[in-house]
């Protein structure tokens, strides 16, 4: 963990790395709060009326030990894979920290998944169970699941119901003494250039993770903080960024169900519910500008906002100051390797269009192709030093692509970026995002940052299309905020205001209008799909 500091090098002066060779996330996260503070809340679930239903720690604890029971009764064994498929609320932390005390392996799954990325995964996992809901019953149904199912719904045919299981089992779990290395979930891979990877992690992940939640977020724990996203709990950014670091410090985590992401109903929950601490990724956040007045209009207590998953680019970084009055800190990571680079304003650690400093405890650098140091300025790739707390175990079933993401002992992140004097690592794109255009190369995060300053605009993404005299031009692809209509004069003008606003080789020279975009379930661009569009 960190000790608050003055300055960043202070900071990393002051850090040592201290991972017992013992450790399980269940016994951190939920047994040692019920037993010293077991009325202390852990989870503050939102209810679709506006109320509120908290999950203490000697709840949480009490429900996890039966639901590990009745697993652990019917054949789920340590190593075993349990697939988690629900939305957030107080379920999922149950789920986790059952599978965790089993010394059993968490695979969480978005609830917003398709079938046949249901089954993709559940496939390639060999789960052996699934926790789900009755939404995602009907999903693992249709992909052919032939794993033992709980539902938090009820029993339905062969699947059990999560209440009626963990009220005949027993309610005390001596939960595994696993080994910090030990395999305790895997997090399937975003999918955003191919098929995903299972990145197994060992149940050391968590504590790999508290520096880069502490840096973004000004050294939580601090009296009266409370945590809270958008992001879904199946994703790093959910799960290791927010609930399970929330856990670990005894920070209460809000859950709130979205079936949409409302700027409106985050900004009246952020204000009724006393959140005081919150990630939010770029995508929501540029819907979060479209509501006027914020801080006129709700009651917002805001200490932290934190931002990570894309580029979050300056123009959403000065709104940040402008409208909230607060300095977004981003961080930088991965499914592999997550909360690596940070900002935080309250050490001075912050510079518009820059992702931030390398985490204490971690070596982050940006890299030739043969593994070299790139000079100040020069792009290359962003890679992180092995052997590294935060970084996945390997590739499930898949030890060549475990092999391939390393040069020497860099473990590459497929990200191009730069590093500037002051040691800020600066992100321009996906290898296969840089665009190369009449000999220059050109990343899309300037070319999207600049577009939605432009007073039409909500989202866009600017992508690579061959062109047999510039090797490829920049297109664009747009969503329109309400009240704009598509025309040829409004692709006219946003051109020329990109045009004079950067430069003439870097504005979009097509731009295709777009009712919504293509986004993962992380609120990632799907840019392969944009390319094939083009």
């Amino acid at each position: 963990m960190l000790a608050a500091a003055d300055t960043y090098d202070a900071l990393v002066a002051g850090f040592r790395w201290r991972i017992p060779a013992r450790f399980n996330i269940a016994a951190a996260c939920c047994d040692a709060w019920a037993a010293t503070e077991p009325a202390r809340p852990a989870v503050i679930e939102v209810r679709a009326d506006g109320g509120t239903d908290t999950l203490t720690f000697a709840a949480l604890r009490q429900a996890a030990d039966r639901l590990a029971d009745a697993l652990r009764s019917r054949g789920v064994a340590a190593g075993d894979r349990v697939a988690v498929m629900l939305p957030q609320g107080r379920h999922v932390p149950i789920a986790h920290m059952a599978i965790y005390k089993l010394g059993a392996i968490a695979v969480p799954l978005a609830n917003l998944f398709g079938v046949d990325a249901v089954a993709y995964r559940l496939k390639d996992s060999g789960a052996s169970a699934l926790i789900t809901n009755a939404v995602g019953l009907a999903k693992a149904r249709a992909a052919g699941a032939a794993c033992l199912i709980v539902s938090t719904d009820g029993p339905d045919g062969a699947a059990l119901g999560f209440d009626a299981v963990c009220a005949a089992a027993s309610p005390a779990f001596a939960t595994a003494d696993t080994a910090a290395d030990q395999p305790a979930m895997m997090i399937y891979t975003s999918g955003t250039t191919g098929q995903p990877k299972g990145a197994l992690h060992g149940h050391r992940v968590l504590l790999g993770h508290l520096p880069g939640v502490q840096m973004p977020h000004e050294f939580l724990p601090a009296p009266g903080d409370r945590l809270w996203t958008p992001a879904d709990w199946a994703w790093a950014g959910g799960l290791l960024n927010v609930l399970l670091p929330g856990l670990y410090f005894g920070v209460p985590v809000v859950a709130r169900k979205f079936e949409k992401f409302d700027p409106e109903a985050a900004f009246d929950l952020v204000a009724r519910h006393g959140v005081r601490n919150s990630f939010v990724p770029p995508t929501a956040l540029r819907m979060l500008r479209q509501v006027k007045g914020p801080r006129e209009r709700f009651a917002l207590g805001l200490r932290t906002l934190a931002s990570g998953g894309e580029s979050l680019g300056e123009e959403t970084f000065a709104w940040g100051r402008e409208a909230l009055g607060l300095t977004i800190n981003e961080f930088y990571g991965q499914t592999e390797c997550n909360l690596v680079i940070s900002s935080c304003a309250a050490i001075g650690v912050s510079r518009p269009g820059a992702m931030g400093r390398p985490v204490p405890g971690h070596s982050v650098g940006v890299i030739r192709d043969d593994g070299s140091a790139a000079s100040v300025g020069e792009l290359g790739q962003v890679a992180v030093l092995r052997p590294d707390p935060v970084m996945f175990l390997s590739y499930w079933n898949k030890p060549e692509a475990t092999q391939a993401k390393f040069v020497g002992d860099w473990m590459t992140t497929g990200d191009q970026g730069s590093v500037d004097a002051d040691g800020y690592i600066h992100f321009v794109g996906r290898d296969d995002d840089v665009i190369t255009s009449s000999g220059y190369r050109i990343g899309p995060v300037e070319i999207e940052d600049c577009l939605i300053q432009h007073e039409a605009v909500l989202l866009a993404a600017a992508v690579g299309k061959p062109d047999p005299l510039r090797t490829e031009i920049v297109k664009a692809f747009v969503v329109l905020k309400a009240g704009y209509a598509e025309s040829e004069a409004l692709k006219a003008d946003i051109q020329a205001f990109v045009r004079t606003r950067l430069s003439a080789h870097e504005y979009p020279r097509e731009i295709a209008f777009i009712a919504e975009m293509p986004l993962t379930t992380t609120g990632k661009v799907i840019r392969r799909l944009l390319r094939d569009m083009a």
